[in-house]
């Protein structure tokens, strides 16, 4: 039975899927886009985004964490410097998949991974999405001001 152990080891060793993890993440971050397989590309969005939500704080404490993860100091500085400022206020969901088919040699299944805000094509055509609040609508009809009543003048009965 698999219970509880969610980790696709790739067919490969714990120290071999973890430099290749560091090393795919490190193209990911350099490049905004990347073309591998599906798997891979899956692993590499659960290894990928945390470092993103820690890149958001910059502080000493969470650059070294990523450094420890990634193993190269000029992604690490990109990923802070460049990356965290414009996914700031995203909550989540750093990266995309689009499956682009199977490749040739062997038949696997391919797709191409990317940062979701370096896109431009799929960012050009919608507009800048409001801040969604979670506060109840009801504050507001409640206080609004009822319609003035027309007044009746006296002229008219005279």
């Amino acid at each position: 039975m698999r219970h509880g152990k969610k980790v696709n080891h790739l067919g490969r060793k714990t120290a071999h899927r973890k430099s290749m993890l560091a090393n795919m993440a490190c193209s990911l971050i350099e490049h905004k886009r990347i073309n591998t397989t599906v798997a891979k590309a899956k692993a590499l969005k659960q290894f990928v985004e945390p470092l993103v939500t820690k890149s958001k704080e910059d502080t000493t404490h969470n650059r070294r964490i990523v450094f420890s993860k990634l193993r190269n100091k000029y992604a690490v500085t990109e990923l802070f410097r460049d990356v965290a400022p414009k996914v700031g206020d995203r909550p989540g969901g750093y990266t995309r998949i689009i499956k682009l088919g199977n490749r040739l040699g062997d038949n696997a299944d391919m797709a191409m991974i990317e940062l979701v805000d370096y896109n431009e094509l799929y960012n050009a055509g919608k507009p800048a999405k409001k801040k969604s609040t979670r506060r109840s609508r009801r504050g507001k009809t409640a206080s609004a001001p009822a319609a003035p009543a027309p007044e009746t003048t006296n002229s008219e009965e005279e």
